[in-house]
């Protein structure tokens, strides 16, 4: 069975958690994936939204995987709810469940009065298994895997219109250069910018996300690629010195973003369309000219050179900061 897409998963949660807020709730969850806001995500909700908080004392049960075992688990789940419709059992943590397949037993055949969840934090049920086979005829299954850095922006674009909220492109890069593949961390950042937007506000620009997220474009790595695509030398090698001058930089936080736009150009050279927004191809159609196909292998090779450097390989007495500006004055004589 292929695994979900960001969107797809997207669309399931928002519903879920719709339901769970009506009070329709299945009788059991199975919240799993290398990315756990969704998981997360939904969990909480359900624990929020499943029973009264009078309700609570005699009805919810939570637990964690290491501190539990299979029967236990069951054993809590097969009791009927008391003075409630319904009782809430939840264990956190289920990957470090030593008989976390056993649960398969109770999933098959689970009571309507309770609502099951199982929350696997950065890890996956075994779909070969009887656990995950159960939970998918008998309830429901969340499936969160980690983004791709190009799918970033799409998905920011995505979490903001469901806040009735429009993005600029660049903003939402911004984002995702400084929040990088937690998601999470963008929903913390996004509530810290919406505290602090004017009232009324329909559309996150640039400056916004530079002013209340702490994160400036002029000396990004967004702003590097950009430069170095257009060929703008003096301006890349005031951005690279800069970006060394940062408290933690390490060489391999500005390396891997740019293999990822060279790579893009060296597809581009091949035919094939980058997976990013529309607002953005135009920047490749200008790298493309300006890096044409045997150029851009170059930077690549040249690249995997620099990321052995910057993780330790043969650097010499070079600090990170200087690798960067040998590497971007490099680039651009190529």
């Amino acid at each position: 069975m292929a695994s979900k897409s960001y969107i797809e998963t997207h669309r399931q949660v928002q519903q879920i958690l719709e339901d769970v807020r009506s009070g329709i709730f299945k009788c059991v969850y199975l919240l799993m994936g290398e990315e756990p806001y969704y998981p997360d995500l939904v969990c909480e909700a359900i624990i929020r939204h499943c029973l009264q908080d009078w309700e609570k004392d005699f009805n919810e049960t939570i637990c964690y995987g290491g501190e539990v075992d299979a029967d236990t688990v069951i054993t809590a789940a097969r009791r009927f709810p008391m003075m409630a419709d319904r009782q809430l059992v939840v264990v956190k943590e289920a990957q470090q469940m030593k008989t976390l397949e056993d649960l398969a037993l109770y999933c098959q055949n689970p009571l309507d009065s309770t609502v099951l969840v199982i929350l696997l934090h950065g890890a996956s049920a075994d779909k070969r298994r009887a656990l995950y086979k159960s939970v998918l005829k008998t309830g429901v299954i969340v499936e969160s895997n980690t983004l791709r850095d190009y799918e970033l922006p799409q998905w920011i674009q995505a979490y903001y219109e469901g806040r009735g909220l429009r993005i600029h492109p660049e903003a939402a890069l911004l984002l995702a250069e400084s929040a990088g593949t937690d998601l999470g961390k963008i929903a913390v950042e996004t509530e810290k910018l919406l505290k602090n937007l004017p009232e009324g506000t329909k559309e996150i620009q640039v400056a916004d996300v530079e002013k209340n997220v702490g994160v400036s474009r002029q000396f990004s790595v967004f702003e590097l690629t950009k430069c170095l695509s257009y060929r703008e030398n003096a301006k890349a090698l005031k951005i690279a010195a800069h970006m060394g001058e940062a408290p933690r930089f390490a060489l391999p936080m500005a390396v891997a973003p740019l293999f990822t736009h060279f790579y893009r150009i060296l597809k581009y050279h091949a035919g094939e369309v980058p997976k990013v927004n529309p607002y953005f191809l135009k920047e490749y159609e200008v790298a493309a000219r300006n890096y044409p196909l045997q150029r851009c292998q170059a930077v690549i090779s040249l690249l995997c050179d620099y990321d052995y450097k910057g993780k330790g390989g043969d650097a010499g007495e070079a600090t990170p900061a200087e690798l960067l500006i040998e590497l971007i004055t490099k680039i651009l004589n190529i």
